[in-house]
């Protein structure tokens, strides 16, 4: 019996998200009283791939292939569920991202196993099996049991944390064969994103709403995400207004987060924004209507106009810094 971490690599180097993947997986398996393996597809050195080890994997399975170099779903899946049958395997762990979205649904039917999606914590019993995850836009817990033999669990991002379990873990890396047939998924253009931190990627997001009032004074909201190491974000208004761009709006039908703090700059907090933050650790809200629904989300709350707040918090900010 073991549990199996899908873990994403990128450009061959292993992200924070994937040590949180292995620290929740050997969390596990040491309820289980398992052993963790984790599975890696594309070309890596040993000395990246011995970083998993550092949190508690046992073994790590690199596999190789010059046509495995993008994410292809269908073929990934093959691969997965191949070696997740022949480990025996009782759990596989993927992240909530859009790599696992699209990989846990495929595996969950070639494998016929229940999926506990969202997850944000260890199960609450192992016998029956049962996961805990937000629902309602966060405003209530679901508890999922799964009953498959098989169960494959994602987990969201930042909630879970890192935790240090080094192993003498074993590397072993396999040349795949692959039929160039299989692959159905073809990459044309690549556009990378240099200089600014991803937002899906960051710890702490600094985010504006229309509370901004014009497109020209999001300087100091800038200037503290700077000050912070930060990524910038947006509410849908402001988006659609075109004050930012459309990669930077968060909600339910922009991008879904899960930072350790969110900075909410002018956002009142609809539900469908609510919905895409409410998996941040610490939620902070600045906006000058004390009835805003954000400050039923935030932990901390400023209620004033963040034309005014907002500069002296920068001021603040550097203050500490200095």
């Amino acid at each position: 019996m073991s549990v199996l971490v899908y873990t994403e690599n990128w450009d061959g180097k292993f992200k924070k998200l994937t040590f949180e993947l292995i620290s929740y997986a050997s969390s596990l398996a040491k309820k289980m009283n398992a052993e963790v393996t984790a599975l890696t597809i594309g070309d890596m050195d040993d000395e990246e791939l011995g970083k998993a080890g550092r949190y508690g994997a046992k073994k790590i399975i690199c596999v190789r292939n010059s046509l495995l170099k993008n994410l292809d779903n269908q073929l990934f899946t093959s691969i997965i569920s191949e070696i997740a049958l022949k480990s025996g395997v009782s759990v596989i762990v993927l992240a909530n991202n859009n790599s696992g979205k699209a990989l846990a649904p495929r595996l969950s039917v070639r494998l016929k196993a229940g999926v506990g999606a969202g997850v944000n914590s260890l199960p609450l019993s192992l016998d029956p099996f049962t996961v805990i995850k937000k629902a309602y836009s966060g405003n209530a817990f679901a508890h999922t049991v799964i009953k498959s033999d098989i169960k494959i669990i994602t987990l969201l991002q930042n909630s879970f944390g890192l935790i240090e379990s080094p192993t003498e873990a074993v590397i072993e890396k396999i040349e795949w064969n692959v039929d160039a047939g299989m692959i159905k998924t073809e990459v044309t253009d690549v556009t990378m994103q240099r200089g600014r931190i991803l937002l899906t990627d960051a710890d702490i997001v600094v985010s504006g709403g229309r509370g901004m009032k014009s497109p020209d004074n999001w300087g100091p909201l800038e200037e503290l995400a700077t000050l912070l190491g930060a990524a910038t974000a947006c509410s849908r208004p402001v988006s659609d207004e075109g004050w930012r761009p459309h990669e930077e709006h968060t909600g339910q039908t922009g991008k879904i987060i899960a930072p350790n703090l969110y900075i909410a700059v002018g956002i009142s907090g609809s539900t469908q924004h609510l919905a895409g933050v409410s998996g941040s650790k610490y939620i902070v809200a600045i906006n000058i209507d004390r009835d805003a629904p954000i400050f039923e989300a935030a932990q901390y709350g400023i209620v004033g106009d963040a034309m005014k707040v907002l500069p002296k918090l920068v001021e603040a900010v550097r203050e500490m810094k200095k």
